[in-house]
This record gives C-alpha cells, sequence and structure tokens, in this order.
C-alpha cells in the first residue's frame, strides 16, 4: 500500500513561494532522490503547471536540472483539474470521487505518492489521506503569499527532524 506525502519548501511564517526562495544544489540533489524513489505525484492544477515547465529540455540545464527532469517524466503523474483539457506525457486526470481515486491508488500502488500543492493537500487532509508531511524549513520570512497548510492544520505528531542542507531543517510530521 503507498503512503501519501506532501512535502514542500517553506519560509519560517508558513508560505510556499517556488520564486522567492528555492533549493540550493545539495537540498536539489535531494529532491532528485526523492523524485527518482517516488511511485508517482498527485497534482493540483496550479502546481501542474509550474511542474511542466521539467517537460522540456532547456539548453541552460546542466547535468543536475537534466536529471530532475528525467526523474519527473519517468514518474506516473496524476492531476485533480475541472479546467485543463490536456496534460503532458506520463499523466492523466483524476475525474469526480477524488476520495475514491486516492483511495485506489493508495490500494494500487507500492511507495511513496507524493501529492503536490497545499490546496489539493487541503482536500486530502480533510479527507484524512495524507500519511505524512514534510516541511523543507527555510530561514526566510515571506510575509505574505499562498501558506503551506491552506486550511486549519491537522492535529500533528513530529515524527523526525534532519538537517538537509545548511540552513534547511526537514520537519516530518504524521497525523496525530
Amino acid at each position: 500500500m503507498a503512503k501519501l506525502v506532501f512535502g514542500m519548501n517553506q519560509s519560517l511564517d508558513g508560505y510556499v513561494d517556488h520564486m522567492a526562495f528555492g533549493p540550493s544544489p545539495r537540498l536539489f540533489r535531494h529532491f532528485i532522490e526523492e523524485a527518482r524513489g517516488q511511485a508517482g505525484s498527485v497534482y493540483g492544477r496550479r502546481m501542474y503547471e509550474i511542474m511542466r515547465y521539467w517537460d522540456d529540455d532547456h539548453p541552460e540545464w546542466g547535468a543536475e536540472e537534466c536529471a530532475f527532469a528525467a526523474a519527473w517524466r519517468n514518474q506516473p503523474k496524476w492531476v485533480v483539474s475541472r479546467s485543463l483539457r490536456s496534460v503532458g506525457p506520463n499523466a492523466g486526470f483524476i475525474d469526480g470521487n477524488l476520495e475514491g481515486a486516492i483511495r485506489a491508488l493508495k490500494t494500487e500502488r507500492a511507495g511513496e505518492i507524493e501529492i503536490a500543492g497545499p490546496t489539493l493537500a487541503r482536500s486530502l487532509t480533510e479527507l484524512g489521506l495524507i500519511d505524512e508531511y514534510r516541511i523543507y524549513l527555510h530561514p526566510v520570512v515571506l510575509g505574505r503569499g499562498t501558506p503551506y497548510f491552506a486550511g486549519p492544520r491537522p492535529p500533528l505528531r513530529l515524527m523526525a527532524h534532519d538537517r538537509i542542507d545548511e540552513d534547511v531543517i526537514r520537519l516530518t510530521y504524521v497525523p496525530a
């Protein structure tokens, strides 16, 4: 049975913003390894549109970007959206019954399935389907933006904390 994991970079004041701060080279390598090991990813529309960047090669990329793109392209992706009409390679839609579709994915797959996007994570949190939350805490304060928890923070229990980079700590929580 698969485990659903919601993990994102977060500022000290609780916001996620891929344009305001990003991973260091060491943290990026960590994310490459995570992507290589995942059984797949479930995306909300907005996060999927951001991540579609990795579908196309870019001449300015180095080896690390190429490695991440290859890992991302290789894994199955499921997109939850009512407005998108098409998705890229190795991706499909989750239509209709979100809870039923996610429960089926958890049953049919083994390993970790990434949940990408705070809005989608909120819906899955409300359904009690997320098994683990990973906060990659960065020493920046944004003051505004999209919060990691798009709704009320669920009751959580800290399971682990790891220093991933000089300035980044991964906090791992499970529902309490």
